[in-house]
C-alpha cells in the first residue's frame, strides 16, 4: 500500500512535540479530520484533499463560531508552530540538554517503569473502587482486557446486560484545564470503534487525589446506563 505521509526524519520529534504542546492540530484548529475522511470515503489522496478544503470547519461547541478551514489556515498554523519552536521549544531543550546527566536518564527510565506505573494503578483502582463502584452498586467494573484493540485507551469496562460502556481515567495534572481537554483523532476513532462494537459510550473520568474531579460525568454515566437498559427492555437502573 502506497503511503503519502512525508518523512521529516529527526525533525519529526520536535515538530510532533511542539504541535501537540500548543494544540495546533486539534479539531478546533483543523476540524475533525477522521470524521471528515469517513464522510468522504476517498479513493485517492487528491479526492480527499479537495473534499477536505471544501468541507472542513473548525470544531466548536458553538457551531456559529466554527470557521472554514482553508490552505491559508494551514499556512498560518505552520507559521505559529515555527514561531513557538523558535521562541520557546529550542531554548527550553537547549537548557535541558546542558543540564542532562547519565543519572537523570537512569532515574527517568526507572520512574516511568516503576513509580508512574504504580501511581497510575493506584489512582485507577481508587477512582473505580472508592467512587464509581460505590455510586453504581449494581454495576460491575472490570479492567479492560489488554488483548483488545482499545485497551490502551480504555481502562475499565462496565456491563449493562449485553452492552458495555468504557471508562478512561486521567489525572487532572495531565491537563490542568480538564474541561477544555480535546481528544486526539486517534483516540476518538478508538472510542467510536468501542461504541460500535459494544454499544456503550466511553467516558473520561478525571481524578484529583483519588476523587472524581469532573463530577458531571457521574450523571452522564447514569444516563448512559439508563439508555442501555432501555435498549434491552431492562428495569430502570436505580443508584439509590
Amino acid at each position: 500500500m502506497e503511503k503519502y505521509s512525508m518523512n521529516f526524519g529527526k525533525k519529526e520529534h520536535v515538530l510532533n512535540y511542539a504541535c501537540q504542546l500548543y494544540q495546533l492540530s486539534r479539531p478546533n484548529k483543523v476540524g475533525a479530520v477522521m470524521a471528515l475522511i469517513r464522510d468522504c470515503q476517498p479513493s485517492s489522496i487528491e479526492q480527499w484533499k479537495d473534499w477536505y478544503f471544501e468541507n472542513a470547519y473548525t470544531a466548536n461547541k458553538n457551531p456559529q463560531k466554527s470557521t472554514k478551514v482553508t490552505m491559508e489556515t494551514i499556512m498560518e498554523l505552520g507559521e505559529r508552530l515555527y514561531d513557538k519552536i523558535q521562541e520557546f521549544v529550542i531554548p527550553e531543550w537547549e537548557e535541558a540538554f546542558r543540564q542532562l546527566t547519565l543519572q537523570d536518564c537512569i532515574d527517568y527510565v526507572f520512574n516511568v517503569t516503576i513509580n508512574r506505573t504504580y501511581d497510575g494503578y493506584i489512582r485507577e483502582k481508587s477512582v473505580v473502587n472508592d467512587n464509581l463502584a460505590k455510586i453504581f452498586k449494581n454495576i460491575v467494573f472490570e479492567e479492560s482486557d489488554p488483548e483488545l484493540d482499545h485497551a490502551g485507551d480504555i481502562d475499565y469496562v462496565a456491563k449493562v446486560g449485553k452492552y458495555q460502556f468504557g471508562i478512561q481515567i486521567k489525572p487532572v495534572t495531565s491537563n490542568a484545564n480538564f474541561g477544555g481537554y480535546s481528544l486526539s483523532e486517534r483516540m476518538k476513532a478508538s472510542f467510536d470503534d468501542f461504541t460500535e462494537k459494544y454499544g456503550g459510550k466511553v467516558f473520561i473520568v478525571y481524578s484529583q487525589k483519588e476523587v472524581i474531579a469532573n463530577k458531571e460525568v457521574v450523571e452522564e454515566i447514569e444516563k448512559e446506563i439508563e439508555r442501555l437498559e432501555a435498549m434491552q427492555g431492562l428495569l430502570p437502573y436505580n443508584t439509590k
